[in-house]
């Protein structure tokens, strides 16, 4: 796995830091209000399990998964929800947790289906952001990093399902996926 990492962009010590500041800033924000996090799996796994450890402020937790990937290095534009929330959210406190902010579209309909739901507030939170690959309007309310437009791997962002599980974030090569 290591061998397919073209360089080390964020270490596990860099990332936990800004988990942590992340989270001081979600709690000044929020002031102790009781919030439903929504993490969007399978990516934001590991972001939101940090995250959610650290916010020491009442926390109700679900998730969804949705895509617009599969099993491509590049987003197919067509978002559809794979497993919705358990639990009604209106009148209540919203924070979406994801991985990374590419092109937009997936949190841009997620945040549209959401708030149809009438929550009381609804604020999104993401560790990555490319805005150089946006294609529709949307800015996250919370952002970890601003990454550069290469593929990035670990702490949970996958490429085919492998690499989740590095420490930290990586830059694939290239011809990883490319070749494939």
């Amino acid at each position: 796995m290591h061998n397919d990492i073209l360089r080390v962009l964020y270490t596990e010590e860099q990332l936990k830091t800004r988990v942590k500041e992340m989270a001081e800033q979600i709690r000044h924000d929020l002031k102790g209000q009781v919030i439903l996090t929504v993490g969007v799996l399978r990516g934001a796994v590991m972001f939101y399990a940090d995250l959610v450890r650290e916010l020491d402020m009442p926390v109700h937790m679900n998730f969804m998964s949705v895509s617009s990937y599969g099993s491509s290095s590049v987003s197919s534009g067509a978002v559809r929800i794979q497993y919705d929330l358990e639990e009604d959210i209106s009148g209540k406190n919203v924070l979406i947790i994801e991985d990374i902010v590419d092109s937009g579209l997936t949190l841009k309909y997620l945040t549209s289906t959401l708030k149809s739901r009438n929550p009381a507030m609804l604020k999104t939170c993401c560790l990555f952001d490319k805005p150089e690959r946006r294609t529709v309007d949307f800015t996250p309310d919370y952002v970890g990093f601003e990454v550069p437009d290469v593929f990035i791997v670990g702490y949970g962002l996958d490429y085919a399902e492998k690499y989740r599980n590095l420490k930290y974030i990586g830059e694939l090569k290239p011809d990883v996926y490319k070749s494939q």
